[in-house]
């Protein structure tokens, strides 16, 4: 889970006029989390989508991925969803599945998308503005397979991948990758000599390590929507 960068946190509140506690009644967090996110004693949480949909921000602002804050971000993602057109009402946008069995080797998992009429999943537009900026052209969804990502991915959840995004810059963050010719999702960290460790959530799967050539990123994890 991506961590929250609390000063970021704390200027929006401010700017918005909010104690602590209001925002915590607006989001559902308690105000113990809101002060620990804001200290930087408590790191991540799951309600990330909730912040920054109050404070009129993206979820990447909050954690550092981006630098664009607000009202700029907001403005983006409306242009971006703009030319979307579904099948379902005014609210909603079809995202394609991707298959991760088949792996995710760039132009050929493209073709195999484009080949296999993969099935397309309705997601709410308001709430993917909320994720990602990109474009529901650049949009994914696939089921979360094995238990190598447990407790934060789990058999059957539905996965939100980001195909605009492939550059793993911020360490441990989730991402959709081919490493030996498997689709995966996997925590990646990038090190200071070009290598990038492959890590699972799961203690129990030992971590690997790809080198230059070894290991294709697909885009990644924006979401994840657990099963009930």
């Amino acid at each position: 889970m991506a961590e929250i960068v609390g000063g970021r946190l704390d200027l929006l509140r401010k700017k918005a006029g909010l104690s602590r506690n209001e925002l915590a009644r607006r989001t559902g967090v308690s105000q113990p989390t809101i002060s620990r996110l804001i200290s930087g004693e408590t790191k991540s949480t799951s309600a990330l989508m909730e912040l920054a949909r109050e404070l009129e921000t993206t979820p990447a602002y909050l954690t550092g991925e981006t630098e664009n804050s607000s009202s700029g971000v907001l403005s983006e993602r409306r242009h971006a969803f703009r030319g979307a057109e579904p099948e379902h009402g005014p609210d909603i946008v079809n995202v394609a599945e991707i298959d991760l069995r088949f792996g995710l080797g760039g132009a050929l998992m493209d073709q195999e998308i484009a080949e296999s009429h993969a099935e397309m999943r309705p997601f709410p537009r308001d709430w993917l503005r909320h994720i990602t900026t990109s474009a529901p052209d650049q949009l994914y969804w696939a089921r979360g397979q094995g238990d190598s990502m447990e407790p934060k991915i789990s058999e059957g959840d539905t996965i939100l991948i980001d195909r605009s995004q492939t550059t793993p810059g911020f360490g441990d963050l989730y991402w959709a990758v081919a490493y030996g010719q498997t689709g995966m999702i996997k925590r990646l960290r990038p090190m200071p000599d070009g290598s990038v460790k492959i890590l699972s959530d799961n203690p129990n799967v030992p971590l690997e390590i790809a080198y230059d050539g070894e290991l294709h990123i697909f885009g990644r994890v924006v979401a994840v929507v657990k099963r009930i």
